[in-house]
C-alpha cells in the first residue's frame, strides 16, 4: 500500500484542529446544536481526540481533531495522527485561519501530514481482510510529494522488518534492494557464499555460514557527482544466537534483526527519491546466525578485511562482526562520511529505552546537526559516547579484538569502538537502534519501525555541505 493523500473531493469533509486552551474561543462561534453536540460526547480537545459532528441544522458533516496542549505534546507525539486513528473511513479537509481554527506553520503541519500518512501504515500481506483508514487531503502549503515521499520510506522499512524470516532471508533482502535500485536507476552487485572468501569479506562469510541461506555482501549504488556518502546497515535476517542460543524469549522478535539494512534501505529511498546530490553507496552484510555443525563457535579466533584478528567470546555478538568487514570496505572507498545503522546492543535499549536512537560520533558539529533537525522531524536521537578509556574492554591477549567483552559493563559503547576500530579514517557516525515499537503510538502502530532515518535526512545537507 502506497502512502498518499486522498484526491481533492467536494464531498470531503471538513476538519477543524483545536488546541485544548482555544476549545472555548472556536464554540463561541459555532451554533447552539453544535455546541451541544461538543459537550454532550465530552470533546475537550484533548491530544488526539476526535469528533464527527452530524450535521445540523442542515449542514454538512464535519470533524473535530484535539490538538492538546504543549504539555500533552511534550510526552507524544503527532496528535493529528491520533485523531485520525479514531476517525471512520473518509476523506478530510483540514480547515486553517478561519473560524479560530489552529493554522500551523508550514514545517508543523508537514510534521503533521506525515504523521497523518504514516498512521496509515497497515502490514497486510499475511490478511484477507484489508483494513481501511480515514484519508487526509493535502493542505495548502505543504509539499505534498516530499511528505509522501517521507512516508514511502518508512512504509518500506516496516515492511522489511515486519515481514518474517521464513520470507525474508538473505536473497529476499537482496531482491528488496534490488527491487529498489531499480526503482531509482542505481547499480547493484552481490557477492555470496564462498566468494565471500576470495573477496576477502571473511566475517561476513563466518557468521552466515551456517544458514541455509548463503551469506552475502549487497553493495547499492547511485549518483556520480557530489559528496560520497556510504550507509552500512546490519542484515541479520535472524539470529538464533549461534551456539550461544539464544533462549526461546529472547529468539522471538529476532525477524527484526535486519533493522539496520531495513533503515539504511528506506534512508536511501529518501535520498534517492529527493535527488540529492551526492554519491551514495549502501552495504549490507546479509546473513543468519543459525546452528549446524560448520557454524563459528566461541573460543574461535577469526581474520577480518582490515586484518585484525578477533577472539569469538559469543556467537550472539554476531552482528558487529559483520559490519566489521562492511565498514572496512567502506572506508577503501574513501567516503566523506560513513554511517551505520544497527540492531546491535540490549545495553542501548537499558540506557534510552526503544523510542530513542543512540548514536555516536566523534564530531560535535555532527552531533549538533542531526540533533538539531530531530526535534522537527519527530524523530528523536540521543548522542552516546565513543569512550577512549574502555577501548582496554575490547582487546583480548589471545587477538587483537574481543566481540563480546565479559562483564556485561558498557555493552552499547564496546561495541561502537569495535566497530569503530574498523570504519579507519572514514568520518563515522555509528547508531545502534531497536527498530520496533513494542506497544502502539501514534503514527507509529507495534511492530517494525524506522529511527533516525528522518532526522539524518533532514541533516545530510548540513552534514555534506549540499
Amino acid at each position: 500500500m502506497a502512502p498518499r493523500f486522498a484526491a481533492a473531493s467536494t464531498s470531503a469533509v471538513p476538519l477543524y484542529l483545536i488546541e485544548q486552551d482555544q476549545l472555548q474561543t472556536w464554540l463561541e462561534d459555532q451554533s447552539e446544536p453544535l455546541q451541544a453536540w461538543v459537550a454532550q460526547n465530552g470533546f475537550i480537545a484533548g491530544f488526539g481526540q476526535a469528533l464527527l459532528v452530524p450535521g445540523l441544522d442542515g449542514s454538512g458533516p464535519l470533524a473535530l481533531a484535539g490538538f492538546g496542549n504543549a504539555a500533552q505534546r511534550a510526552r507524544k507525539r503527532f496528535p493529528l495522527a491520533a485523531a485520525a486513528e479514531k476517525l471512520p473511513e473518509a476523506s478530510y479537509q483540514l480547515v486553517s485561519g478561519v473560524q479560530n481554527a489552529l493554522t500551523l506553520p508550514p514545517a508543523q503541519l508537514e510534521s503533521e501530514c506525515l504523521g497523518w500518512l504514516l498512521s496509515q501504515y497497515r502490514f497486510t500481506r499475511y490478511k484477507t481482510a484489508k483494513p481501511m483508514a480515514a484519508a487526509l487531503l493535502a493542505p495548502e502549503g505543504i509539499d505534498a510529494a516530499a511528505v509522501e515521499s517521507l512516508a514511502a520510506a518508512e512504509y518500506l522499512t516496516r515492511d522489511l522488518i515486519n515481514t518474517p524470516a521464513a520470507d525474508m532471508g538473505p536473497a529476499q533482502l537482496e531482491a528488496a534492494a534490488e527491487a529498489l535500485a531499480s526503482e531509482f536507476e542505481a547499480s547493484i552487485g552481490v557477492i555470496s557464499g564462498d566468494d565471500l572468501l576470495d573477496a576477502n569479506l571473511p566475517l561476513i562469510h563466518t557468521v552466515g555460514r551456517a544458514a541455509e541461506q548463503a551469506p552475502r555482501l549487497i553493495d547499492m549504488q547511485w549518483g556520480s557527482t557530489g559528496p560520497k556518502l556510504t550507509l552500512v546497515g546490519k542484515g541479520v535476517c535472524f539470529d538464533t544466537g549461534g551456539l550461544n542460543m539464544k533462549p526461546g524469549a529472547s529468539m522471538g522478535l529476532m525477524k527484526k534483526d535486519m533493522g539496520g539494512a531495513a533503515n539504511v534501505l528506506g534512508l536511501a529511498r529518501m535520498i534517492m527519491a529527493a535527488e540529492l546530490p551526492l554519491q551514495l553507496r549502501v552495504l549490507i552484510p546479509a546473513v543468519e546466525n543459525s546452528v549446524a555443525g560448520n557454524a563459528f563457535r566461541p573460543g574461535d579466533v577469526l581474520p577480518s578485511r582490515r586484518g585484525l584478528t578477533v577472539e569469538v567470546n559469543n556467537t550472539d555478538a554476531e552482528g558487529r562482526l559483520v559490519l566489521a568487514d562492511a565498514l572496512t570496505l567502506a572506508d577503501e572507498g574513501a567516503p566523506d562520511l560513513v554511517i551505520s545503522m544497527a540492531t546491535l546492543t540490549g545495553a542501548a535499549r537499558v540506557a534510552v529505552g526503544p523510542d530513542l536512537a543512540p548514536f555516536y560520533t566523534d564530531f560535535d558539529a555532527d552531533a549538533a546537526a542531526l540533533s538539531s533537525c530531530a526535534g522537527p522531524q519527530a524523530d528523536p536521537v540521543w548522542r552516546m559516547p565513543f569512550h577512549a578509556p574502555y577501548e582496554a574492554m575490547i582487546e583480548p591477549g589471545i587477538a587483537d579484538l574481543d566481540n563480546a567483552p565479559s562483564g556485561g559493563f558498557a555493552g552499547s559503547i564496546t561495541a561502537a569502538l569495535f566497530l569503530r576500530r574498523f570504519a579507519g579514517d572514514s568520518r563515522y557516525m555509528h547508531f545502534d537502534i531497536y527498530g520496533w515499537t513494542p506497544s502502539a503510538a501514534p503514527a507509529r502502530p507495534k511492530g517494525g519501525t524506522g529511527q533516525g532515518c528522518r532526522a539524518l535526512f533532514a541533516a545530510l545537507p548540513e552534514l555534506l555541505g549540499l
